[in-house]
């Protein structure tokens, strides 16, 4: 045991970090810091220090030299640099940098407050920035489905329910559908935002602090738009990532569910429409392919982006409500990747989509063949007949049987005088039903066109809705361009003062 414990601190060493733990935690840890901390850090540095200075607990000379310590640091340098065993984690090593440029007065920036309650700022900070960039590319697919719902108004198509053949509908019916999925989607994230974008500031390492600081100016200077009260659940409460995790993630299953759909409406066999060659991979050995690879890479993405955001739900699993790595720098990643990865996602499918042919002439003699139309002559029979809607269908379903041991069956072989039979014994009469109106009652466009009421998919109703949303859509830009703004004015005021900083002599 003793030769084995010298040999493990031979390649360990016996001060901290161990070489396993710097390699597999530290390190790691410190590039991810590196490639999303470096300019919120100083923006918190800056924030914090003319803070202090209002209320009176820095001098003005003071705030001078700290300022011109801050302005002074080369982040370009930071975010390019390695790990060093002599620092901890990139917040002592541009703290010691500071002290090394302005003094030991440089330790007073760190009065009142802990790297607890900084590191979830931070986390914040960069968090709604990702979340703010994915609600831009949601917003940018909406637009892109709306222009290709205008575009197929009057696209018949059958509607699937049970994966079989329902009833005509169209393919802007389809699209509008998924667009309020979407909306959908949009308002999760926002509620998720509301929640991710709340200043920790001000807690300290638990408890607060006895400095007579204001949490209200911290929040202001930061763009925050409220404050996390308590502070313990200040550094605690990771619901916010939870929030965000699962927002992502049921945005990623509904755009999965609709990814299915495309890949079975581009088998030969369904024939619904034809990607353009940018979105196609040929195959190696068989001439004829055109593999919609651009539609299957994005089912598989969609998936890896739940594989993540449960992840981070399993890592908050059973963790003590209190400060603690596991809700940290281990966790973080997974998030921000899948936050990218779905925006990258919404941009693929965008142009994907923009530029697919549909082939309306098969879709709609599709639709002209089958016998979804049939809901629409039992309702006509409701409406000519006056007979109670179950008496209708089964008139209709009894003559559909009679059909039903004839396996190449098409719409066409239901004639009037079936039905007039079936009504015979039915209803004890003949149709008062015209034979000109049967033909138009299993017509699909008739069957979409009487549909007018709302959420319908008769080309009024669809024209109306799609204006409508339109509107909604301007909606969206303008909160996300607010919120953008917000941050942006702030940061440029924090930059303001730090070129202030800059010219004290």
């Amino acid at each position: 045991m003793k030769n084995y414990r010298l040999e493990i601190e031979a390649k360990e060493g016996n001060v901290f970090p161990s070489s396993t733990y710097k390699k597999i935690v530290i390190e790691p840890t410190y590039d991810q810091a590196k490639s999303n901390f470096v300019d919120y850090m100083m923006q918190i540095n800056s924030a914090h220090l003319v803070m202090l200075q209002e209320q009176g607990l820095v001098t003005d000379a003071e705030t001078k030299q700290i300022g011109k310590a801050i302005s002074e640091i080369d982040r370009e340098f930071y975010k390019t640099s390695s790990y060093t065993p002599e620092f901890e984690d990139l917040f002592f090593r541009i703290e010691h940098d500071l002290i090394t440029k302005a003094g030991d007065i440089a330790g007073n920036l760190h009065i009142a407050r802990s790297r607890n309650d900084m590191g979830i700022a931070i986390y914040r900070m960069t968090l709604r920035k990702k979340i703010l960039t994915l609600m831009r590319g949601l917003v940018t697919i909406q637009k892109s489905f709306h222009t290709f719902a205008n575009e197929h108004i009057e696209t018949i198509m059958i509607g699937y329910t049970h994966t079989q053949q329902a009833q005509p509908t169209t393919l802007a019916h389809y699209i509008r559908g998924l667009m309020d999925k979407l909306d959908r989607d949009f308002t999760r994230l926002q509620a998720a935002y509301k929640t991710v974008n709340r200043s920790s500031m001000g807690a300290a390492a638990l408890t607060t602090s006895g400095f007579a600081i204001s949490r209200e100016r911290m929040q202001e200077l930061l763009a925050f738009d409220a404050i996390i009260e308590n502070a313990w659940d200040s550094v605690a409460g990771a619901d916010y990532l939870m929030e965000v995790a699962t927002a992502v993630q049921t945005a990623s299953l509904n755009l999965g569910r609709a990814m299915q759909d495309l890949l079975t409406w581009a088998t030969l066999e369904f024939n619904a429409f034809t990607l353009a060659n940018p979105y196609v991979q040929i195959s190696s050995i068989m001439p004829q392919k055109r593999n919609p690879v651009s539609i299957e890479h994005t089912r598989a993405l969609l998936s890896s982006v739940v594989g993540d955001t449960n992840t981070v739900l399993t890592m908050i699993h059973n963790t003590p409500f209190g400060d603690i790595v596991d809700t940290e720098d281990d966790l973080q990643p997974y998030l921000w990747k899948a936050l990218t990865r779905l925006e990258g996602i919404y941009e693929l499918v965008t142009s994907a989509v923009a530029t697919m042919t549909v082939n309306k002439a098969v879709l709609e003699k599709r639709a002209r063949d089958s016998f979804a139309n049939v809901t629409e002559l039992a309702d006509t029979l409701v409406r000519i007949e006056k007979t109670s809607f179950r008496q209708a269908h089964q008139i209709v379903r009894n003559t559909i049987r009679a059909l039903e041991g004839n396996a190449d069956a098409k719409l066409s072989d239901l004639t009037y005088d079936m039905v007039n039979s079936e009504a015979l014994i039915v209803l004890n009469r003949p149709l008062v039903l015209t034979e000109i109106e049967f033909k138009k009652a299993l017509c699909p466009r008739n069957f979409v066109e009487v549909r007018t009421i709302l959420g319908g998919p008769s080309p009024k109703t669809m024209t109306t809705s799609l204006a409508n949303y339109q509107n909604r859509l301007v909606v969206l830009n303008e909160w996300i361009d607010e919120k953008e703004n917000a941050i942006e004015q702030a940061e440029k005021a924090l930059q303001r003062f730090e070129d202030h900083w800059s010219e004290t002599t």
